[in-house]
């Protein structure tokens, strides 16, 4: 007897409702006994509840421990707070897991690449603790630094705050290593810029030396700057990556430019008790409704989320069946076409079409 499982689902903003559903039909195409729940996030949230992020889509993900999402509209410098940050952070969603691999007809300069990015979510610059320029617990701040520690901060300065805790830095490491042996992962690389900033970054290195102490697979440190280097010539040397919160970030949309974009680039935002997949690109409003765009980043977040819940046949027969349609390039969306301009480009759904009958051969 197969085990149901309950799944939230947020079709998201945009291009989300699209790629959304052509991830569940391929998922439900399996065969794998799923209850999905719906909720609400974004715009159509905010229409319906007055907030991005409504208590019961909270509720639902607690209900259900595991939820998939489409990508949500975050407007720029204005409006509401990005809700991926606020789910990681009333769900303590520690664990950024992004894995980015090449897939054979997708356009890149490499081959070969097999990475993982393991982000700290919760700390770091990202912490949101800031103060703006010009107000008075600006300027008491900049006092207290100047007399503390001598460092001159001028008064026209806003200020972020980086905390990284040991705490923080030894789940993430620690996360690190558990999944690069649960996935039989050839090494762990720390990343961070401690020989400046050594008692946040220098604090994160250390944390990363002594877990890594405690298991038997090979681990080094690099810095990020270097990093950067290596990864642009030749990342088939690493493996899995784990960084604090915004070199994460940045390295992250490293990786995904190694493998074709952010197109092919799934992910996921994971805790002790919670987990939500989803694509790591936006919401591209301007295709909304279109069947236009590609839903592998999606589909792939699905393949992860399959093997979260223990369904890793499932997740293993996606991911060849979508690498299949993407190799033989026939029925996919127009970027993973040679030509973007190539009129044989199929849309969204068409896309899902070939993957499910890729599935049922």
């Amino acid at each position: 007897m197969t085990k149901r499982h309950k799944i939230t689902i947020i079709p998201g903003d945009g291009v989300g409702p699209e790629i959304s559903k052509a991830t569940q039909r391929v998922i439900d195409a399996t065969g794998v006994d799923i209850e999905w729940v719906y909720a609400e996030g974004g715009e159509t949230a905010i229409k319906n509840y007055g907030t991005p992020l409504p208590e019961s889509t909270i509720d639902s993900i607690r209900s259900t421990r595991v939820a998939i999402k489409g990508p949500i509209t975050t407007p720029i410098g204005h409006g509401f707070r990005s809700v991926n940050v606020e789910l990681r952070k009333r769900l303590d969603l520690y664990a950024c897991l992004r894995p980015y691999k090449t897939y054979p007809g997708v356009r890149t300069r490499y081959e070969g690449v097999d990475l993982v990015v393991v982000r700290e979510n919760t700390e770091d610059l990202y912490a949101g603790v800031e103060f703006e320029e010009g107000k008075k617990e600006t300027l008491d701040l900049i006092k207290f630094i100047s007399e503390k520690t001598g460092a001159r901060i001028r008064r026209d300065s806003g200020i972020s705050i980086k905390p990284i805790s040991r705490y923080g830095a030894r789940r993430i490491v620690k996360f690190a290593f558990e999944y690069a042996k649960e996935n039989k992962r050839r090494s762990v690389t720390s990343i961070t810029k401690s020989n400046i900033m050594k008692y946040s970054d220098g604090l994160f290195m250390r944390v990363a030396e002594e877990v890594a102490s405690q298991y038997s697979i090979p681990y080094e440190h690099k810095l990020v700057d270097n990093m950067c280097m290596q990864l642009v010539q030749k990342p088939e040397l690493y493996d899995v990556l784990v960084l604090p919160n915004l070199y994460g970030d940045i390295i992250s949309d490293l990786c995904a430019g190694l493998v074709g974009g952010l197109g092919v680039a799934p992910g996921a935002n994971i805790g002790d008790k919670y987990a939500v997949f989803e694509p790591t690109h936006g919401s591209a409003p301007k295709y909304a409704g279109k069947n236009k765009v590609n839903p592998s980043a999606m589909i792939l977040s699905g393949v992860m989320m399959l093997r979260h819940i223990g369904e890793k046949r499932a997740a293993e027969r996606v991911e060849e069946a979508l690498a299949s349609v993407i190799k033989e390039g026939r029925y996919v969306t127009y970027d993973l076409k040679p030509n973007r301009e190539d009129p044989t480009a199929v849309g969204t759904r068409e896309m899902a079409d070939a993957v499910i009958r890729k599935l049922k051969d």
